[in-house]
């Protein structure tokens, strides 16, 4: 445990619990200013001109002893005779190549110059003991939906407080009481903080601008959220503050935050897919769905695993332009498609990425308005920005030999994105995926408890016919959004795009005389990607560590991207054949009532 990181500030654990309970708070009294330190307190300057002086002062030396080294050799002089400025530049050497080590982790310095004492480690070996001693008494045996638990804890004796040290005494003496159960809240505001509150409040100050204007992202959401809360007369008690990363969300994944909501991320398979197993992380609220999922896991398991096909990788943008006559617009729709310009098309185009790259453009006519549908290779992006900045380029390109070009719209929804879309279900967008497996007949009877004959008959009346009666378009399958959604908002993606992303077809077959099913799920528009947007964000991030797809491949860009639109395709299948199963069965409402209800009497309550 490192104390030099503690903070006064209640940990969500902390607030977690109701009643009068005790909790650590270090006495700032004490404190030499090592407590909630930063890597880069370290250092006397910002961290960015930090970097840029050690840059220079190393590539400088280095120079420098090259020179100096080069005229020795020639003059023959040995290279141990140093003068006072070769000592001094070998010195600066040293230094900056240690600062350089340490580049992507400054608390290697850190941990040089602030050195705790070994007092102070035994001093921490005293609190581990009573915060063990506190989870301990606290190991309460509760139902799962009862995991949030309220109620009193039993009162621990205050561990007798350290001898005063000068870097951080522990306090175990002050107790801090919660008054509300389950509070979430932050601390009061200091009165800098109240004058800015007051000020958002009156309108003087714009609550988009806080972040820059006091430069610290976690101060901006907490005055911002108690700024709303005086103008809504609502309470946010119950929206966690504290125990999040503002920085990293800053002019990336979110605008104006004042909190954040919890989801739990559930854990299914392993899953058996192309020779390799999977454990799928899903986020969701929704009671039944891991569990399903993991039945699925286990069927295709037993079988032998999944198999899938990447059939194509390409992601889409669609500008729409117009001309004054349809004549106008059909002449550049002639010269988008003929061969020859393509090279230099795609030569605008690729300018704007290292791994975008133009696959096809594809063009379709309204009068006299041209859409033209860009395809594009995207790496290990989900690709939206690349595909746009390199649409950008070309349309820049045209309008030396089109002038009169108008226009309208970046994108003019022939793309097309976040909507339900036939040219999405045909030509395919992002990846384009077909997943099999054939599971055993014994298998389908011992752990989906129903039967081939059945199974297929249930998805040729629901999945087929049923939803062509509804007039589906691309939602012939069962609950294939429910899966997406999950693995997408757990891995960081955009949950939007779940629209398209969960166009799927599910196929099921008796084989081998009727003994065996074979199931398929056709996915002609996953996108997903493994860098930039939200999967850059620490917990989703880790759960892209978990699948093994953290980050881009630097061996095989675009690698990364593909196998997770896979394993999404596998997880789908599963699904599919667990929640088919449980209707064929006639389970669906049974395990719905069992797992995805509230075990309280509601009728009590409600008289309560």
């Amino acid at each position: 445990m490192d104390v030099r990181r503690r903070s006064t500030m209640d940990t969500p654990a902390t607030k977690a619990r109701s009643g009068p309970m005790k909790v650590k708070v270090v006495d700032h009294e004490n404190d030499v200013g090592v407590v909630g330190a930063k890597a880069s307190d370290a250092l006397p300057l910002p961290l960015y001109l930090t970097n840029a002086v050690f840059f220079t002062l190393f590539f400088s030396v280095v120079y420098f002893l090259l020179t100096r080294w080069r005229e020795k050799i020639r003059t023959s002089t040995p290279l141990h005779v140093v003068n006072f400025s070769e000592i001094v530049a070998i010195l600066a050497f040293v230094a900056s190549f240690i600062y350089l080590l340490g580049f992507f982790g400054i608390d290697f310095v850190q941990s040089l110059i602030l050195r705790p004492s070994s007092d102070v480690w035994a001093a921490d070996d005293d609190e581990e003991e009573h915060e063990r001693l506190i989870l301990k008494d606290d190991a309460r045996k509760v139902p799962c939906g009862a995991g949030l638990d309220c109620s009193p804890i039993p009162q621990i004796a205050p561990v007798a407080a350290a001898a005063p040290k000068a870097v951080a005494q522990k306090v175990f003496d002050k107790e801090v009481v919660l008054s509300t159960p389950c509070d979430f809240t932050a601390q009061p505001l200091t009165e800098e903080d109240e004058e800015v509150v007051k000020s958002v409040v009156a309108g003087t100050i714009p609550s988009y601008s806080l972040e820059s204007k006091l430069g610290d992202c976690r101060r901006a959401a907490a005055i911002r959220r108690e700024a709303l809360q005086r103008i809504t007369g609502k309470s946010l008690g119950g929206l966690p503050l504290e125990g999040f990363d503002y920085e990293s969300i800053l002019g990336q994944c979110c605008e104006m935050p004042v909190g954040y909501v919890q989801i739990p991320v559930g854990i299914a398979g392993p899953l058996r897919l192309d020779g390799r197993e999977f454990s799928v992380p899903m986020a969701t609220t929704e009671g039944c769905l891991v569990a399903s999922t993991n039945r699925g896991f286990k069927a295709i398991n037993l079988s032998g695993g999944a198999t899938s096909v990447l059939l194509r990788d390409g992601m889409t943008r669609a500008p729409c332009v117009r001309f004054n006559s349809a004549k106008r617009a059909a002449e550049l729709k002639f010269y988008l498609e003929e061969p020859n310009n393509y090279d230099t098309l795609s030569t605008v185009f690729n300018r704007s990425s290292r791994f975008g790259r133009l696959q096809t453009i594809k063009c379709a006519i309204a009068g006299k308005n041209l859409y033209m549908r860009f395809t594009c290779s995207t790496g290990d992006a989900m690709g939206m920005n690349m595909v746009s900045k390199g649409v950008q380029n070309v349309l820049d390109f045209l309008q030396n030999d089109f002038p009169d070009m108008d226009v309208i719209g970046i994108s003019g929804n022939y793309c097309s994105d976040k909507k339900p879309a036939a040219v999405n279900w045909i030509e395919g967008r992002g990846k384009s995926v077909v997943c099999e497996a054939v599971i055993k007949g014994d298998v389908v009877q011992k752990v989906l408890k129903t039967n081939v004959a059945s199974l297929c008959e249930l998805n040729m009346l629901k999945n087929l016919t049923g939803s062509a009666m509804a007039g589906a378009l691309g939602g012939f399958n069962a609950h294939a959004s429910n899966i997406v959604s999950a693995i997408y908002i757990a891995t960081g993606q955009d949950p939007a795009q779940n629209v398209e992303s969960s166009h799927c077809i599910t196929m099921m077959e008796p084989i081998n005389d009727g003994q065996d099913l074979h199931v398929s799920v056709t996915m002609p528009s996953i996108e997903v990607g493994t860098v930039g947007g939200g999967t850059q964000l620490a917990s989703q991030s880790a759960c892209l560590n978990l699948l093994g797809v953290k980050g881009a491949n630097r061996e095989a860009p675009g690698s990364n991207a593909r196998l997770l639109a896979t394993v999404v395709a596998g997880s789908v299948l599963a699904g599919e054949l667990s929640l088919m199963s449980a209707i064929s069965a006639g389970q669906l409402v049974n395990s719905h009532m069992k797992y995805n209800r509230s075990s309280k009497d509601v009728s009590a309550v409600a008289s309560a």
